[in-house]
């Protein structure tokens, strides 16, 4: 049977997601996903940096500024990429508010360990949304192959709440889900749906129930929550500061007495921040052959690669 991920599809583990949601309507608005916090459990941990990743010069991109989100944190700054490829309508949304300056000073409303913090909110109110029209879904994108290559490098299931298989690999240093791109040769338009996963550290959107309601808050996981995949809209990843993302307070806004929530003090597209302070970016061009060989070294003693959200992309910073 051929496999599929379509509009259906989607609501479909939509309903599954939900199904598994208890949070009251206020709850869910502020929600990345309301899914039980003891299935939070934390995971492995990604690595950032190496000393040397031996890969040549040849081997890496550089991203450009304006792809790129600034975020000041009580701990340091994080660095974001964004993937307007997957998400134009999202990526378009949070570039509106930076440039609104709709971000700076609010907080980080909910946090659980583990999994994710979820930005956007106020202290006073954890429902604090933009006054934006909701957007719809973009849960997947259709994708040409031979327009948006994907090196596919295993078999994965979609979302644990349906038992789907598609294929996992790296878009442009992104771990991301596809139908297998040779099924494009079948499909009317040529292309197959592909999706970015919530491996740690992806930046996605906050919505309720409703798949199209996502409106201004949004979160970065600090777990590998599978259950969201094609379920939430990925729209970036962070490429610098994770260290800084796990030290954000955890805990829930108007729900823990104690809880005292970090601060966004600024979030800035790349462009707009001054050239002195720019960070150049540069991840590895998942495509190259560098990259394949590095993937090489990755096998087990049976040959089999770690999973696609336990691999790391290299990445080079320089201030």
């Amino acid at each position: 049977m051929r496999f599929t991920v379509s509009a259906s599809l989607a609501l479909a583990l939509t309903a599954a997601a939900c199904a598994r949601e208890t949070a009251s309507d206020v709850e869910a608005e502020a929600a990345a996903a309301s899914a039980a916090s003891s299935t939070a459990t934390a995971q492995t941990e990604t690595v950032e940096t190496a000393p040397d990743w031996n890969l040549p010069d040849e081997a890496w991109r550089t991203v450009d500024q304006d792809r790129l989100l600034y975020l000041e944190t009580d701990h340091g700054r994080v660095i974001i990429e964004l993937a307007p490829e997957f998400a134009p309508n999202h990526v378009a949304r949070m570039r509106e508010l930076i440039d609104e300056r709709f971000y700076d000073f609010l907080v980080f409303h909910r946090v659980i360990e583990g999994f994710m913090a979820q930005a956007g909110g106020s202290r006073a109110n954890p429902g604090h949304a933009a006054d934006k029209e909701p957007l719809e879904a973009e849960f997947t994108t259709r994708r040409i192959p031979g327009e948006m290559p994907m090196t596919e490098i295993q078999d994965r299931v979609v979302n644990p709440g349906l038992n789907l298989m598609g294929r996992a690999g790296f878009w442009n240093g992104f771990a991301a889900g596809t139908q297998p791109s040779a099924q494009a040769m079948i499909s009317m338009d040529g292309a197959v749906e592909s999706w970015l996963l919530h491996c740690r550290g992806a930046a996605a959107m906050a919505r309720t129930n409703d798949p199209n309601s996502a409106r201004s808050q949004w979160y970065i996981t600090t777990g590998n929550a599978e259950h969201l995949n094609a379920t939430y809209t990925v729209w970036g990843r962070v490429r610098s500061g994770m260290d800084a993302v796990d030290q954000i307070a955890v805990g829930t806004a108007m729900e823990d007495p104690d809880f005292r929530p970090d601060v966004i003090r600024s979030l800035r597209v790349g462009s707009d921040v001054p050239a002195e302070e720019q960070i150049e970016v540069q991840v590895a061009d998942t495509d190259s052959e560098a990259f394949a060989a590095y993937l090489e070294t990755l096998r087990d003693d049976a040959g089999a690669l770690p999973d696609i959200c336990e691999i790391p992309v290299p990445t080079r910073i320089e201030e």
